[in-house]
């Protein structure tokens, strides 16, 4: 028997919502074996962010080097990368190891508001790491922010940046519409072939810290299955909307709170 393998490049959440901790909860929530690579420690809760330490670069290799030596990684999932020298170490060991899935999760501001990644970053995340990904999952600010465009007010605008985004290298773009104003929360899923629309009853709750995170380490975890990218998309969506659903069922600090990952379990 095989056992699916997923690892997360990614920052630490101390409160546990989001970055490693949601990662590695999604993993196991979907019957999947987590392991991980810190990118950065933040000190952070459901208020927001209040320091961020980075890893040195040649640690973060030392990681991934670790991992893939003596894991069989069914598929990488890419979070906070914030500096430039880190992203270029992670862009050199996806070189080295060759890893059949990527999935991108360009983290720029958290739930809170707060700001993740660092301006000079955006170009090295643009040329380095987007080019290598299977799929990219920007919400609507992250894919104007990548473009240096507007963000998207409706269905046109949304796939022509899915389709710019294309252009930079990547196999898939994800773009999230949970920011958005409608009754339901709609996803574009952009490939060569086309554009799917993924649609979901947009569901009121304050608890949403960490479902980006959650979303892209649910579509890791499918492709480390063995899952087709529209199917991994797919279940994905469906089980995080569920376990956004969910979220009322905590009582977790004073600001945004966590999804409910293991909202099947209990």
């Amino acid at each position: 028997m095989t056992t699916p393998i997923a690892l997360t490049i990614a920052g630490s959440d101390s409160s546990g919502g989001a970055g490693i901790q949601a990662d590695l909860k999604s993993f196991a929530a979907l019957g999947v074996y987590g392991a991980s690579v810190i990118t950065a420690l933040t000190a952070q809760n459901t208020q927001g962010v209040s320091g961020i330490h980075q890893v040195p670069a040649e640690f973060v290799t030392a990681q991934i080097d670790a991992v893939f030596s003596d894991l069989a990684i069914g598929a990488v999932k890419i979070g906070m990368v914030a500096h430039p020298p880190v992203i270029d170490a992670i862009a050199a060991g996806l070189k080295r190891w060759s890893p059949k899935h990527v999935v991108l999760d360009p983290v720029m501001v958290a739930t809170s508001g707060d700001r993740l990644l660092a301006a000079e970053a955006v170009y090295a995340l643009r040329t380095r790491l987007i080019p290598l990904a299977s799929v990219i999952t920007p919400n609507l600010p992250e894919a104007a922010a990548l473009l240096d465009e507007p963000i998207a007010q409706d269905a046109a605008a949304v796939e022509s940046q899915g389709g710019r985004l294309l252009a930079l290298g990547c196999a898939a773009v994800l773009i999230k519409g949970g920011h958005g104003e409608s009754p339901e929360s709609i996803d574009y899923l952009c490939t060569s072939s086309g554009s799917i629309a993924l649609t979901a009853k947009r569901i009121a709750t304050k608890n949403t810290h960490g479902t980006g995170c959650s979303l892209s380490s649910a579509i890791a975890a499918g492709l480390a299955k063995g899952e087709g990218m529209e199917t991994a998309v797919r279940s994905a969506k469906a089980w995080l909307t569920a376990a956004i659903a969910a979220a009322d069922r905590f009582s977790v600090g004073h600001g945004h709170g966590p999804v409910h990952h293991f909202h099947k379990f209990y």
